[in-house]
Order: C-alpha cells, then sequence, then structure tokens
C-alpha cells in the first residue's frame, strides 16, 4: 500500500493542495484537512496534527468509503466523517477541501450566508454559500448537517467553525475555496459600504445554471 500511495497522482494533489490551502492563509497551523477521491475509490486525506509543510504523499492516510483505515502512516483527520460523507452522498464529487478561512469564518461565526452577489460567485459554488446548523467537530452529526446542503452547491460553511468546500478534484476543491474567500472579502466591504445588492433574478438563475451543467459533467 505504501508503494501506490508514493506514486498515486491523487496522493500528490492532495498535499499540493494542502500546502498552497496554508500558503493563501485559508488556514493556520494544522487546522484544516483536503481529501481526495483515487480511482480505486479510497479515500486519501490528511493527516492529524502534521504541520502542511511536512506532509507528504506517503503520509496521507488511506481510508475505504465506510472508513476502514486501508494504509498510510498518518492518523486520519479527526473531520474524516464529514469528507466520507461527502463521498458517500455525492459520486461525482473527487476532492474535499475544509479550512478556516478569516472572511469565510466571520460570515460562519455571525451564521450569515455569503451573498452570491457576483457572478463568478454563483458560477463556481452555485448561488449564495449556505450556513449549516452548528454541530460538534469531528462528529456524525456535523458530517450529515453539513452533506445536507451540497445538493446544488460546491460550498457551506459551518456555524462557529469555517468553510467546506467540494469538486471534481482536491484541486478544484481547493480553487472554489478560494473564491468563497475572495467573495467573503467583497461583501463584507460593501456591508461597510452601506449594503449588499443582490444581482438582477435573471442573471442569478442563468449562472446558477452554469454550476449545474459544470457539476453535471465532474
Amino acid at each position: 500500500m505504501s508503494d501506490v500511495a508514493a506514486v498515486d497522482p491523487v496522493h500528490q494533489e492532495v498535499v499540493d493542495s494542502a500546502r498552497e490551502m496554508e500558503q493563501a492563509g485559508l488556514t493556520v497551523g494544522t487546522a484544516g484537512n483536503v481529501s481526495g477521491r483515487r480511482a480505486d475509490g479510497a479515500i486519501c486525506i490528511t493527516p492529524s496534527s502534521v504541520p502542511y509543510p511536512d506532509v507528504t504523499a506517503g503520509n496521507l492516510a488511506i481510508l475505504s468509503i465506510d472508513g476502514e483505515h486501508l494504509g498510510g502512516s498518518g492518523k486520519p483527520s479527526t473531520e474524516k466523517a464529514m469528507h466520507l460523507a461527502c463521498y458517500r452522498t455525492f459520486a461525482e464529487v473527487g476532492g474535499v477541501v475544509h479550512c478556516h478561512a478569516p472572511h469565510a469564518s466571520m460570515f460562519a461565526v455571525a451564521h450569515q450566508p455569503i451573498p452570491a452577489s457576483i457572478e463568478e460567485v454563483i458560477i463556481y459554488v452555485g448561488g449564495d454559500v449556505p450556513v449549516a446548523g452548528y454541530a460538534t467537530t469531528g462528529t456524525q452529526d456535523l458530517a450529515d448537517e453539513v452533506v445536507r446542503h451540497l445538493g446544488d452547491r460546491g460550498a457551506v460553511l459551518m456555524a462557529n467553525h469555517g468553510l467546506l468546500c467540494v469538486g471534481k478534484s482536491p484541486s478544484d476543491a481547493l480553487h472554489t475555496a478560494l473564491v468563497v474567500e475572495h467573495t467573503a472579502k467583497i461583501m463584507f466591504g460593501a456591508h461597510l459600504l452601506g449594503g449588499v445588492r443582490p444581482l438582477p433574478d435573471k442573471a442569478a438563475k442563468d449562472f446558477a445554471g452554469v454550476y449545474g451543467y459544470i457539476r453535471s459533467t465532474w
């Protein structure tokens, strides 16, 4: 298993995405986690309590879709239930990123969705970024609550916690996280300037259709 882990391209994509997540300021320390679905159906996820510069393709934890530890030298992230729930619920999802992006987390702590008042976020996320109800970190309750919001969205805020994004691959999920954090900064500034103005209804509906089409091609 360790030899496979060292060469599987999904493993390296998880490593690269995790390091980019930290470098982009979407998380600090060992917080957050990244995972990917391999061609054989196994899930590789960043190890618990390992600094991102020390995460390698060989020390990712390898799990079955049901959570059985198949290999890898790392201990699976404490948020593994949330990642696995995304893969079990959505067959098209190939990557999951969970982070504590500062501006997005402000909205999560305030229990306010991030408005989709610019076209980009509708195209890449599907609409407003919703807020999942609070549940304790690492629990199945949190996993169940999170996936409830991802049927037509690429991202969800977790109340008093942070952000989770799904994509066709780990790097795609990371791109969505970057889009959400960029949008959160814009919306925070717009609130200070007097309020967010929504896109016209037709434009919002049309662009939401673009997200639906893109997701259907994953």
